[in-house]
């Protein structure tokens, strides 16, 4: 018997990623559900978008109705929960947006797993122990740590400083609530900075690539010391699916790529990159460094960011495949390379071709 994913947030830069990996590797049918706000992308899935095992539905995880029909259709075997308004400087700017998606939204999607994994406990009792909800989440939720502390852990406090950080914060709770009380098997990661193909351009790594081939400023925020640590996002989704698989019920697992870098260094070593792999520049551009600039701190930035994943690590097996300078190297030749997925986004025609999708 195929099994079923019901992945959220499926169309965006995670998500997607675990789509493609769960449907090219395995058996599992993916469902995925997407509500394709401005970082949702279809395009990010034209690999799979016509595998027989993968079906899309257009909705939003905060409609009780919709998710309810998600569940009661399709009968998910695990849950992974992506769905999230997830960019720092769009919270600031309408937090409102963040504690509808990431707040609300959680909450709806626990209650209806809630009352499907009841059902499945009196109808199909198997089926209702192996069942799984793995709740995704970032680092941001425990602010931010001085040069000299300890690296993050499942024990840190949380301390969230953005609108961003503090409705991730509240979803978690949520979710270890919903364990607690309700008992539903849940599982929560908290992943360190992703970087890879198919990120939305507005994030540091694939705006600073952009930018810089169109000649355009690269803008760093205050001095450019804020440091973070990254992960490649192929090493991420290797994580979530081993603790979907194997872990602990109830457990948080942080998963980092142990590899701090100032954003500076981040920038600079994408525009070494681009003087190999794209030495044509637009006209009058010496290096592609030179167009740095530094531009005013946004409020509430949090200085560093640290992951220690002796966790999952120890527990699973798991560590990144990836060291930055390979993952940086990967990323900035798959954005040379498809100009056909980011030129609609920069254009913003694919706003028109999202409305196009079958559900």
């Amino acid at each position: 018997m195929t099994h079923t994913l019901l992945v959220t947030g499926g169309a965006g830069f995670i998500g997607s990623a675990v789509v493609r990996e769960v449907l090219l590797a395995s058996a599992w049918r993916v469902v995925n559900v997407d509500k394709l706000t401005y970082s949702g992308n279809p395009a990010s899935l034209a690999d799979v978008a016509d595998n027989p095992r993968y079906h899309f539905i257009h909705a939003d995880i905060a409609d009780p109705a919709a998710m309810r029909a998600a569940f009661e259709v399709f009968k998910p075997a695990a849950v992974m929960h992506l769905a999230a308004e997830s960019h720092v400087d769009r919270s600031i700017d309408n937090p409102a947006a963040f504690l509808e998606t990431n707040v609300r939204g959680t909450f709806v999607l626990l209650e209806e797993a809630r009352r499907y994994w009841k059902g499945l406990k009196t109808a199909e009792p198997q089926k209702a122990r192996d069942f799984r909800f793995h709740h995704i989440s970032t680092d941001e939720v425990f602010g931010d740590l001085a040069e000299t502390q300890t690296a993050f852990s499942e024990s840190t406090p949380y301390a969230p400083s953005s609108p961003y950080s503090a409705s991730k914060a509240a979803s978690d709770h949520l979710v270890r609530a919903w364990q607690r009380t309700y008992g539903l098997p849940t599982l929560v990661t908290n992943c360190s900075n992703n970087y890879g193909p198919r990120q939305f351009p507005e994030k540091l790594i694939p705006l600073t690539i952009l930018n810089a081939l169109a000649g355009r400023d690269l803008p760093i925020y205050g001095d450019g010391r804020q440091v973070r640590d990254w992960l490649f996002v192929e090493d991420h989704v290797r994580a979530l699916l081993l603790v979907l698989a194997h872990g602990r019920e109830g457990e948080t697992y942080a998963v980092g790529g142990h590899c701090e870098k100032q954003n500076v260094e981040v920038v600079r070593a994408v525009c070494e990159i681009l003087e190999e792999l794209a030495p044509q520049k637009p006209a009058g551009l010496g290096r592609y460094a030179d167009l740095i600039r530094f531009v005013r701190d946004r409020p509430g930035h949090d200085g560093r960011y640290a992951i220690d994943a002796a966790k999952i690590r120890k527990e699973l097996g798991w560590r990144p495949r990836e060291d930055f300078a390979s993952g940086l190297r990967k990323t900035v030749r798959w954005y040379l390379e498809n100009k056909a997925w980011w030129q609609p986004i920069l254009d913003g025609t694919y706003r028109c071709q999202r409305l196009g999708v079958a559900v």
